[in-house]
């Protein structure tokens, strides 16, 4: 059974950082595409940033520069490390995989950039 449980949101201050921790069991995370999606209230689920399996990184125009997804196979988990945060950077982030043709989500961990 594939199970992400994401970490480390909380509150920040515009221009703080945090790193979102994704850990993963029943899956070898170095072996996927892996993903960081984030929902604000009332908007669309959208995609922040990819790691391929091959390690190949891409990001969302509105946080290029300023994310970096990584991943470390040792400890089977993925990172969002969030720097220079903004106000619109507020959301719920959920980490993602696809495993033959299913889907799996985190619980979510919500990020709030408030002064």
């Amino acid at each position: 059974q594939v199970q992400l449980v994401e970490s480390g949101g909380g509150l920040v201050q515009p221009g703080g950082s945090l790193r979102l921790s994704c850990a993963a069991s029943g899956i070898a995370l170095f072996m996927y595409d892996m993903d960081w999606y984030r929902q604000a209230p009332g908007r669309q689920r959208e995609l922040v940033a990819i790691i391929t399996s091959g390690g190949s990184t891409t990001y969302a125009d509105s946080v290029k520069g300023r994310f970096t997804i990584s991943r470390d196979n040792a400890k089977n988990t993925v990172y969002l490390q969030m720097n220079s945060l903004k106000v619109e950077d507020t959301a719920a982030y959920y980490c993602h995989t696809v495993r033959s043709w299913r889907d799996f989500w985190g619980q979510g961990t919500q990020v709030t950039v408030s002064s």
